[in-house]
């Protein structure tokens, strides 16, 4: 069923038979984040979400530097500028060893761990997420690169993801 504001049907674009209101622009954006090492028993932004709700339909990452073999806990979260505290995206990962190439992604059920595969990604975003920042969460201190792409509907005139 189409929106009958903008003529458009979530269906169409891969999203299931949810028809939501989308401000202005309904075009799928594409952000993405250079490689970089991973954050060190600690957590750090990869997205930062301004001026609204937007539609998450994807987030994929790629290793870029083998990670280290050790025990690394990891998972995606989402951090609100609101009141509140962090909520997770995905359940952890342990991605000890995990070889260039290999792709992590998520289900869209949190409590489902971050998925990983070589050379595939599994992920199916489709979540809501109000301004604040969508963190990657390590456990501990491994040596590793991972590169980030993210796409995004804007749902609120003017929000954006950098």
């Amino acid at each position: 069923m189409a929106n009958p504001t903008l003529g458009i049907s979530l269906r169409a674009l891969g999203t299931g038979a949810l028809d939501l209101p989308v401000a202005g622009d309904t075009a799928w954006h594409h952000v993405a984040r250079a490689t970089a090492t991973l954050p060190q028993t600690t957590a750090e932004a990869l997205y930062t979400i301004t001026g609204g709700r937007i539609l998450l339909v994807s987030i994929i990452g790629e290793v870029t530097t083998v990670i280290q073999t050790q025990a690394n806990n990891t998972k995606l979260t989402f951090n609100p500028t609101a009141t509140g505290s962090s909520t997770d995206i995905c359940a952890n990962l342990s991605i000890t060893a995990d070889a260039v190439g290999t792709l992590y992604g998520i289900t869209g059920t949190i409590a489902n761990a971050m998925t990983e595969n070589m050379l595939m990604a599994v992920d199916q975003g489709n979540l809501i997420l109000s301004e604040g920042t969508i963190d990657l969460t390590c456990a501990a201190s491994n040596t590793g690169s991972v590169k980030w792409d993210m796409f995004y509907i804007p749902l609120d005139e003017g929000a954006t993801v950098a």
